[in-house]
């Protein structure tokens, strides 16, 4: 734990069984605010599993999760959501035929117009916080560099730029703490860039970021601490120098090299 910054989140011992395979096993960490962590691991390690069990979508065989000291391990996803906790996928999940300013405004919490009768007959208060939800949409498509694209459908945007776009719909919610699964796969240099410095404000505004990624240049450079997954355990955690240098990992990924060598050449 890094010294004089508040716990967010905290996993403690959780365990998932899917039938005979055990995913997750006594996996603890910790996550603090203003503070990027880094959850890496061999492919197959439980990282995306840990993240549905943290948001709602799996419920652990055994163990705890808490945010804010709030055990929130069994909850749906949509109340977890409403707790200012954002979440990207591995596989995008945007509309693609709905417009990129739809899929921003979708993500807006206590919407007051959802209602049947709000719709029907919107008071004043309704049309303000339409107008500012609006407002704030437009914000996150400029932050992300989609401001231009906003009437368009998603569909027809890069891999790329709906990647950027779940970002920004994830940002929608002023999460105090955001998951990010693989944000920067498929991104080209530059996009990356662009998000690493994005994370780095997110990190400066004092939200909590924890961060599941394959490129290691790029999770050693803007991460705090590290957690590092193998067969869903946690084998090691630190800082990036301190990870890079441990055995247990260097092994971990030599291991899962090897066994990538030793696969036929599906060409």
């Amino acid at each position: 734990m890094l010294a004089g910054v508040e716990v967010m989140l905290e996993v403690r011992k959780v365990t998932m069984d899917f039938g005979g395979v055990r995913a997750l096993d006594e996996a603890s960490f910790k996550a603090e605010e203003g503070v990027i962590t880094g959850l890496i691991g061999p492919n197959g390690a439980g990282k995306t599993t840990m993240f549905d069990v943290i948001f709602g979508f799996l419920r652990p065989t055994s163990g705890e999760v808490l945010f804010k000291g709030r055990r929130i391990d069994g909850l749906e996803p949509h109340i977890i959501a409403r707790m200012r906790i954002g979440r990207t996928f591995q596989i995008i999940r945007i509309f693609p035929k709905m417009t990129v300013m739809d899929n921003i405004l979708c993500a807006a919490q206590n919407h007051p117009g959802e209602g049947l009768l709000m719709s029907i007959f919107p008071l004043p208060g309704v049309r303000k916080r339409e107008d500012e939800a609006r407002l704030k949409a437009l914000e996150l498509l400029e932050l992300v560099g989609l401001k231009e694209k906003k009437d368009e459908k998603a569909g027809t945007l890069s891999y790329g730029e709906q990647k950027m776009l779940e970002f920004a719909r994830a940002l929608m919610v002023e999460p105090e703490f955001i998951f990010l699964d693989e944000p920067m796969a498929g991104l080209n240099l530059e996009m990356k860039r662009f998000m690493g410095k994005i994370l780095l404000d997110l990190k400066r505004a004092g939200r909590g970021v924890l961060i599941i990624e394959h490129d290691m240049s790029a999770i050693m450079s803007i991460s705090d601490r590290v957690v590092v997954l193998n067969f869903g355990k946690v084998i090691a955690t630190g800082t990036p120098s301190e990870i890079q240098n441990n055995p247990l990992v260097i092994e971990a990924y030599l291991g899962e090299e090897q066994r990538r060598a030793g696969e036929p050449d599906a060409s």
